[in-house]
């Protein structure tokens, strides 16, 4: 009988339990044993694992987080630690593991592959920041919750007439800032691949006021050029606007996932055990418009992350 391990790794993201729950049950109707693997990397160093089947995946499809819990391995970047997690792999008789993660998490299962592990890469951040995938699990859940806190938000603003600032994650990746920021109507929205300038959100918060909107909404990703303090301190200094700042951090990576994100989870979860049945690993499991794609890490890993130029066209030309 095969055996294969599934573990989730790096930070965690709604719809991961959905693609836990849909790899359990493929398995299971394949006749495939399948060992869960906790708190990622980890688990694999220390030997934390245990069977799973139909049962043990019950009533967790609605939640976020990860019933197999997540951690980043700084054990798993020794040789000691990498070496366990080999010898626990042969010793564990694996055919294969699926690992349900990011960017770090591929880079793992790539550092594997040259051990002779193998290793199915299912992509699941909200940050959304895998150039080979069009979407990652979890993003849009995290999508869905910055627009509604954005919509309650702005509420406020206009009350009391004052510009916010609205910080959301994404690292180095803009597309939760930018796709948010259309679809709450947000003025103004910084990514980190574009430089805006102080006086470029000033020339659109003005803009606003010229035509009596008297509030203004400021999507900001944690990685773009322009600080909090930097933005504020120049409207401030500029046209005595009183200005507040909102930091989302980690409410957006809770929450149950969205229909969206469920799917893809489980389209994903069941795509990772039909390669393991046919004996296909090392294969980094994405979507490209409607389609499930598989690349080699190799490939998957060197394509680059863009933002959507389409995307900010349309973001610029809903904000005038």
């Amino acid at each position: 009988m095969m055996r294969i391990g599934i573990l989730t790794s790096g930070g965690d993201a709604p719809g991961m339990n959905a693609a836990i729950r849909a790899a359990v049950r493929s398995a299971a109707d394949k006749n495939i044993e399948i060992l869960g693997i906790r708190k990622g990397l980890d688990g694999l160093i220390y030997d934390d694992m245990s069977s799973m089947n139909t049962f043990s995946v019950a009533n967790i499809l609605q939640y976020g987080g990860t019933m197999l819990e997540t951690a980043r391995s700084d054990a798993f970047m020794t040789d000691a630690g990498f070496n366990e997690a080999v010898n626990n792999y042969k010793k564990r008789n694996l055919d294969a593991i699926i690992v349900i993660g990011g960017n770090g998490s591929i880079l793992a299962c790539n550092k594997l592959k040259a051990a002779g592990i193998n290793t199915i890469f299912i992509p699941a951040t909200i940050d959304n920041d895998l150039g080979y995938s069009d979407y990652s699990i979890g993003f849009d859940t995290a999508l869905n919750t910055i627009v509604s806190t954005a919509s309650n938000i702005r509420d406020t603003a206009s009350a009391h007439e004052r510009s916010t600032i609205i910080e959301v994650m994404g690292r180095k990746c803009g597309d939760l800032a930018l796709y948010s920021g259309i679809g709450c109507g947000a003025d103004i929205i910084l990514l980190p691949e574009i430089n805006n300038t102080k006086d470029d959100v000033l020339k659109i918060i003005k803009r606003g006021l010229d035509r009596n909107k008297m509030h203004s909404i400021i999507i900001r990703a944690e990685g773009a050029s322009l600080s909090n303090d930097e933005i504020i301190n120049h409207i401030r200094e500029t046209i005595g606007r009183e200005v507040k700042t909102v930091i989302l951090g980690y409410i957006q990576r809770g929450g149950s996932p969205s229909a969206n994100d469920r799917l893809l989870a489980s389209t994903m979860g069941k795509t990772a055990i039909d390669l393991a049945s046919s004996n296909i690993s090392n294969r980094a499991i994405g979507i490209k418009g409607l389609s499930i794609i598989t690349l080699p890490y190799d490939e998957a890993i060197n394509i680059q992350k863009n933002p959507n130029l389409e995307m900010l066209e349309l973001a610029d030309i809903l904000a005038k």
